[in-house]
């Protein structure tokens, strides 16, 4: 295991990890520049194409947008992204979602032409990333040595993932960390309360108390519903109210992820931009403390979406 450093000064000693082992284990912490700085330094270093595996519709779009614009080209050049539905093809780096390589295993167990697969945001695990790595790493054994596998997380115990990776070498990153000054409320939220009312009160409270910070403000949600109610109550504050959730529209996602301009902006998210994606100017976050989840039902036999509490590392 590597000592804490920054991800440029870390890069090195993963290439080192990747060409001797053919694994590895990278921890850092949001923002620190996994996703962006990671697939762009294993280029050289991994013959055929990297499969970057994003658990998120938006966060594979983001982020192959983002690795093309870094090496000055669009999107379908040596930069592409898949995912149900939508593809746009990338000779070299190619950002998947997490049902798409289970497809391509089935399809082709030896993943010919690739030579690295990245799983990034492996902490957010789920059913889907858990099953792509073990196909991952049986195919690396049974039939590919060469085909190199790097597992990405923000706030992963290391430990297990690379004792299960044949000890894999570890690598972390210390990333960037700034001071925070926490807000509480004087008093809970009575209860009863519309959600979408006392949050879109809280939004404007922060607003109005921080007009000399500037930068954007931050707001996290449960779901679309509440970002549309909240969007519609802010209307009458000067600021560009923007949305963020997974379905919306791809040029909509884009303006919220896009630099900030002359008017002051208020960015409504789900809990999407807690690690996945970045967004660029923000100084103030409002969190409704809720966040929407699939549960399995037992009655039904099927999952359902239920608004629960946050917790306080969340």
């Amino acid at each position: 295991m590597t000592d804490a450093l920054p991800i440029d000064d870390a890069l090195p000693a993963l290439c080192a990890a990747i060409r001797s082992h053919g694994r590895a284990v990278l921890v850092a912490p949001p923002g620190a520049g996994k996703t962006t700085r990671v697939p762009l330094a294993l280029m050289d270093q991994v013959a055929g194409r990297i499969l970057m595996l994003e658990p998120r519709r938006l966060a594979a779009r983001a982020a192959a947008e983002r690795l093309a614009h870094s090496l000055g080209e669009a999107v379908g050049g040596r930069v592409g992204y898949r995912m149900r539905g939508e593809s746009v093809q990338g000779s070299r780096i190619e950002v998947v979602t997490e049902g798409i390589l289970t497809r391509m295993i089935q399809t082709d167990p030896a993943l010919e032409g690739v030579g690295c697969v990245i799983f990034d945001e492996f902490h957010e695990r789920s059913l889907n990333a858990d099953l792509g790595l073990a196909l991952v790493w049986e195919a690396r054994g049974a039939l590919r040595e060469d085909l190199a596998v790097l597992v990405m997380s923000a706030t992963l115990d290391a430990g297990p993932v690379a004792a299960m990776l044949d000890d894999a070498p570890v690598v972390t990153s210390e990333g960037r960390a700034f001071p925070v000054e926490t807000r509480w409320l004087d008093r809970p939220l009575p209860a009863g309360g519309r959600l979408a009312d006392d949050a879109a009160r809280l939004i404007a409270r922060a607003h109005d108390e921080t007009r000399e910070t500037g930068g954007t403000i931050l707001a996290f949600l449960p779901g679309e519903g509440e970002i549309r109610r909240v969007t519609a109550a802010l209307s009458g504050t000067g600021c560009e109210v923007l949305p963020l959730y997974g379905a919306l529209p791809a040029a909509a996602q884009r303006a919220a992820l896009a630099l900030p301009g002359a008017v002051r902006r208020i960015v409504l998210a789900t809990a999407i931009a807690e690690t996945s994606l970045t967004i660029p100017g923000v100084r103030v976050v409002v969190d409704a403390g809720r966040a929407r989840r699939a549960r399995f039902d037992p009655g039904s036999g099927m999952s359902r979406l239920v608004t629960e509490r946050v917790s306080r590392a969340e």
